[in-house]
C-alpha cells in the first residue's frame, strides 16, 4: 500500500476523467522529493514514482523554472520558494498568525516544548513548533504528518469522528500496521506505552485508541505516555472554535528524563489550560472582527518567480515566455497547476472556481480542472460552490524546508555570484563586536581570499561588519566604536570617523573597504533584511586590490551583489513567514 498521505482524498477513488495527469505527476515527484528530506537524484525520483525519466526530467525542469527547486548536477533540491505552497494553507487556515505567540510564550515559561496540530483526516499534522535547544530535543518539523492513535492530540480529534472516519482509520491500521506510510515517525515494530503488554494485533482492532478517544472526550485533555517512541511524553488539550469543534490542538512535549507521563500531566496541565482560554478568547475576538463589515478581500498577488514574475494576473504570460525559452521541458499545466493553491491566503481561506479563476488569471475551464486534480488528491476540498485548502498541502516540502536556516538559503546564491564575477562571496552575522563567516564560495584563483566558515573577524574593519552595524539603531552602535586598533595604516580606528563612515553606509546602502583588515584586501557589502526590514545578516565580494578598482567595484560589483542579496531575501520572505529561520 502505498503512503496515506499520498493517496487521493478517497482511497477507492477513480481518477477524474478532467484530471490533470501533468499535475498528478508533477505532485508525485514533490511527494517523493519530501520523503528523501528534501534532496533526490533524478535517477532516485524515476525509481521512486515509476515515471519515465523525461517526465521526470520535465518535471524537474519546470519546478525549477519556477523556483521550486533547483537543479544541482544530477540531483533535485527542494527550493524555499517552495514553502509559498504551504504558507497559502497556513494563512488561510490563520491560526499560527493568532496562536503562535501564545505557544511561544508557553514554551518559554514551562522550558518545554510546544506545538500546534490540526487534524488531517486520520492524522495529525504539525502547523507550529516552539522547541528548546537541547542536546536531547524534538525532530518533529511544521506540516510532518504523524497516525492519530500514537500522539496525545490524536484523541482529542477523533472525538469527532464519524463512523466513516472511523472505518477509514481501521483500514488504514489492517494494511499498514508498522505505520511505515508516516515517515516522519519510527516503524512501530514494537508496542509501546502504556498498553505496550498487549499484542500488535489487539492495538490494530482499535480497541485501545476507541478507549483512549472516550477518555479524552470526557477529560477534556489527552495525554501520549512514549506511543511515538520511548522516551517521548506530551500533553495535549483542545483548542475550540467559538461553534465548540477543534480548531487545534496544543501540546506540551518532554522526555521521560525530565517527566513522566503523569507528572508531565500534573505539572503542566493547569498552565497549558489557561493558555487554551487565552486562545479561544483569541479566536472569538478575530471572528467577531472577521464578521464585522469591511471591505472585501484582496486578490492574491501571488509567486513573484525566480525572475521576477508578475503577479497572477500575469501567469498566462509568463507561463508562455517559459514556453518559450523551456520549448516542451516547460509543462503549463503543471505550473497553472501548483498555481492555483497560491490563490489562496489570509482573507481568502474559501475561494468559489469565479474568484480562483480570477485571481490566477487562468481560464475557468483550465482553473476547473485544477481543482479537481487537487481535491483528487486531497489538498483541495470542496464546500458546496466554494473550495478550501487542506492540512495535506503542507507535504508538499513545507517539513524539510521548515528547517531550513539562512546560510542554505545563500549558499546557491552566493555561488552563481561568484561564478559571474570570478571572486570569492560570502554571507556572515554579527556575534558580540565581531563577525562570523556562516557561508562561502571561494574561487580557484592562485591568489585568493582564504577565508573559512566558521572565522571571526573585527566588525569595524570589514565591509560585512559596517553594514551590519550601520543597521544598528545609532543608540547601539556606541560599543562598536571604542578601544578599536588599528590592523593596517590605512584601518579607521576614531570613534567619530567610524560614526560618520557608518551614516553614510546607511544612506548608500552598501560598504566598502579598502585595505583597512588586511593591506591589499579590498571587500565590498550589502545588508540581508529579514521581512521586517531588520537587518539580520550582510553578502560580500572580496578580491585582492589589483583585481577591481574602487570604482570599478561600484560600478560593476554592486550591481550584481545587490541583486544576489535581493534573491536572498526573497527566499528568507517565504521561508521565515510562519517558520523560524536560523540566521547562523
Amino acid at each position: 500500500m502505498p503512503p496515506t498521505h499520498l493517496t487521493p482524498a478517497k482511497p477507492d477513488a477513480v481518477v477524474p476523467v478532467e484530471a490533470v495527469t501533468p499535475l498528478m505527476r508533477g505532485i508525485t515527484v514533490l511527494h517523493r522529493l519530501t520523503e528523501a528530506g528534501g534532496t533526490s537524484s533524478l535517477s532516485g525520483l524515476e525509481k521512486a514514482t515509476g515515471l519515465a525519466r523525461s517526465t521526470v526530467d520535465r518535471i524537474a525542469a519546470t519546478l525549477a523554472r519556477m523556483g521550486y527547486l533547483r537543479l544541482d548536477g544530477r540531483d533535485a533540491v527542494l527550493a524555499p520558494r517552495l514553502m509559498e505552497l504551504g504558507n497559502a494553507y497556513l494563512a488561510a487556515l490563520r491560526l499560527p498568525r493568532l496562536l503562535d505567540t501564545r505557544a511561544d510564550a508557553l514554551a518559554d515559561e514551562l522550558d518545554e516544548s510546544v506545538s500546534l496540530a490540526v487534524a488531517d483526516r486520520d492524522g495529525i499534522r504539525f502547523i507550529h513548533q516552539a522547541t528548546r535547544r537541547r542536546a536531547m530535543s524534538l525532530s518533529f518539523r511544521i506540516g510532518d504528518l504523524l497516525p492519530a492513535e500514537r500522539t496525545a492530540p490524536g484523541p482529542l480529534f477523533a472525538t469527532e469522528w464519524t463512523p466513516e472516519d472511523w472505518a477509514r482509520w481501521r483500514d488504514r491500521r489492517s494494511a499498514d500496521p508498522r505505520d511505515r506510510g508516516f515517515p516522519a515517525v519510527p516503524p512501530r515494530e514494537h508496542p509501546t506505552g502504556h498498553f505496550a503488554e498487549q499484542p500488535l494485533e489487539h492495538l490494530t482492532g482499535g480497541e485501545e485508541f476507541e478507549e483512549r478517544t472516550r477518555e479524552a472526550g470526557a477529560r477534556g485533555w489527552a495525554l501520549d505516555d512514549q506511543l511515538i517512541e520511548p522516551g517521548l511524553v506530551a500533553v495535549s488539550v483542545p483548542v475550540r472554535e467559538p461553534g465548540g469543534r477543534v480548531a487545534c490542538v496544543v501540546s506540551v512535549v518532554s522526555h521521560t528524563s525530565r517527566h513522566t507521563a503523569d507528572s508531565l500531566r500534573d505539572t503542566m496541565l493547569p498552565r497549558l489550560r489557561s493558555t487554551v482560554r487565552a486562545m479561544e478568547r483569541d479566536l472569538r475576538t478575530e471572528r467577531d472582527l472577521r464578521e464585522a463589515p469591511t471591505q472585501p478581500p484582496a486578490a492574491s498577488t501571488g509567486p513573484t518567480g525566480p525572475a521576477g514574475l508578475a503577479g497572477l494576473s500575469g501567469l498566462a504570460t509568463w507561463t508562455g515566455a517559459s514556453k518559450q525559452e523551456l520549448g516542451r521541458e516547460f509543462i503549463e499545466s503543471l505550473a497553472r497547476g501548483l498555481t492555483v493553491i497560491t490563490a489562496f491566503g489570509e482573507g481568502r481561506a474559501e475561494l468559489t472556481l469565479t474568484e480562483v479563476a480570477t485571481a490566477t488569471g487562468l481560464a475557468r475551464a483550465t482553473a476547473r480542472r485544477a481543482l479537481i486534480t487537487l481535491e483528487h488528491l486531497g489538498h483541495v476540498t470542496a464546500h458546496g460552490r466554494t473550495f478550501t485548502l487542506t492540512p495535506r498541502v503542507l507535504a508538499l516540502g513545507f517539513p524539510p524546508l521548515s528547517r531550513t536556516t539562512l546560510p542554505q538559503i545563500a549558499a546557491p546564491h552566493l555561488a552563481d555570484l561568484a561564478g559571474r564575477l570570478h571572486d570569492s562571496a560570502s554571507l556572515a552575522v554579527l556575534a558580540g563586536d565581531e563577525i562570523q563567516y556562516t557561508a562561502r564560495v571561494a574561487t580557484s584563483r592562485i591568489m585568493s581570499v582564504n577565508i573559512t566558515v566558521g572565522t571571526r573577524l573585527p566588525a569595524y574593519a570589514t565591509s560585512l561588519g559596517r553594514v551590519m552595524m550601520a543597521g544598528l539603531p545609532p543608540a547601539e552602535r556606541g560599543p562598536f566604536l571604542t578601544g578599536r586598533h588599528a590592523l593596517t595604516p590605512h584601518t579607521v580606528t576614531d570613534p567619530a570617523a567610524l560614526a560618520a563612515i557608518l551614516d553614510h553606509v546607511r544612506q548608500a546602502g552598501y560598504a566598502l573597504v579598502d585595505g583597512e583588515l588586511e593591506e591589499g584586501l579590498r571587500s565590498i557589502a550589502v545588508p540581508v533584511r529579514d521581512r521586517t526590514g531588520r537587518v539580520v545578516a550582510a553578502v560580500n565580494v572580496a578580491m585582492h586590490s589589483s583585481r577591481r578598482t574602487v570604482e570599478q567595484c561600484a560600478a560593476e560589483v554592486l550591481p550584481e551583489l545587490s541583486a544576489t542579496a535581493g534573491l536572498i531575501e526573497a527566499d528568507l520572505r517565504v521561508a521565515g513567514r510562519f517558520t523560524r529561520v536560523r540566521v547562523a
